[in-house]
């Protein structure tokens, strides 16, 4: 039997019921593919839920204002991915008379879909011959086939691409694409391997070993680390805040007004007053609070202090705004912050 054949086989049978399944609706699967970014299945299902609630079509989605579409997205991060995706329902629904593109070479076009994404829903939805690669493939692939090539390297990419679109089924390629990410995830595990469950193991050059260690990859250079002082101050019972516009983490957000100082010898009580003498028409205050706390992201650690101010305080610039505690929480804001809120 045919690879591709095994693994749709094992599919059918052991196919994990989600929401996203029920259908081949491209605009439910993209919704799905795009929250599904480097996010879990149990932390994304709610949102697509959500999503698909409030926004059950595209032209939903792209006449809703950004904002919004923020705030129900808070807490998955990567909100890039959010931003791209109203930018791309927009275009689909305005440019497009709301019909998705069927083809790999069409969807790859649209903002927010890699190879990847327009992969997975021209094989689901539009039956196109297009092999899906992420961690779970490359994982299979290699311990399979025992393929030593780093998988972020080049060489790994080229060669991985190649093989997965030659073993992608011709009759069904969105099951068998589905197959092997239920497979990787359930079966064919980073950790401690399911390989008596596998459909594959009497072939498995891996199995035969008793070697998992595979996939490899090259090392990464080492997560920098920022420190940020983030200035809680009220104003007659409301804060002053402001929209991250720059290319930072976070953009379109809204956040503290922020103090970031280069190392953790720096971000002492001292320093923060005399960076705030430059920000501030008043010089008479003081620190009431200080809060810290630690918060990774992808590629960044942040080394985060919410620091409550006292005094009669007004900043020397215009591009903050003053919002009341209830204005606070409807806005779209970073994780931390959104934690931070709950407690004051």
């Amino acid at each position: 039997m045919k690879f591709s054949e095994i693994i749709i086989n094992w599919y059918i049978k052991n196919k994990r019921k989600l929401p996203w399944r029920k259908t081949k609706d491209p605009y439910k699967i993209w919704l799905s593919e795009i929250i599904l970014q480097q996010t879990r299945i149990s932390q994304g299902t709610p949102y697509y839920l959500n999503f698909i609630e409030k926004y059950p079509t595209i032209e939903n989605l792209a006449t809703e204002k950004e904002i919004n579409i923020l705030k129900i997205w808070q807490g998955l991060g990567y909100y890039s991915r959010a931003i791209n995706m109203h930018k791309t329902a927009k275009f689909i629904f305005n440019e497009k008379k709301s019909i998705f593109p069927k083809k790999y070479n069409d969807l790859i076009k649209l903002k927010g879909v890699g190879p990847y994404t327009a992969a997975a829903i021209s094989s689901i939805c539009f039956d196109e011959k297009r092999a899906v690669l992420d961690g779970n493939v490359f994982r299979i692939l290699s311990r399979y086939f025992k393929i030593n090539d780093p998988i972020n390297s080049n060489l790994g990419i080229k060669k991985f691409t190649k093989l997965s679109n030659k073993l992608v089924s011709e009759s069904e390629p969105g099951n068998y694409n589905q197959g092997m990410m239920d497979l990787g995830s359930t079966i064919c595990k980073p950790k401690n391997p399911l390989c008596n469950l596998c459909p594959l193991n009497k072939s498995c050059k891996s199995k035969k070993e008793e070697k998992f260690n595979l996939p490899n990859k090259l090392k990464l250079k080492k997560n920098k680390t920022r420190y940020l002082v983030y200035l809680i101050v009220k104003h007659y019972g409301k804060y002053y805040v402001k929209k991250r516009l720059s290319n930072d983490i976070w953009r379109n957000l809204y956040d503290f007004p922020l103090i970031e100082f280069k190392n953790s010898n720096e971000n002492n009580d001292k320093n923060i007053l005399i960076k705030l003498k430059n920000m501030l028409k008043n010089k008479d205050i003081m620190i009431n609070q200080k809060v810290n706390i630690n918060y990774k992201l992808t590629h960044q650690n942040l080394n985060i202090s919410f620091v409550t101010l006292i005094g009669n305080i007004v900043f020397k610039s215009k591009k903050f705004e003053i919002v009341s505690k209830n204005k606070l929480m409807s806005l779209p804001v970073p994780k931390p912050i959104e934690n931070f809120i709950g407690n004051i």
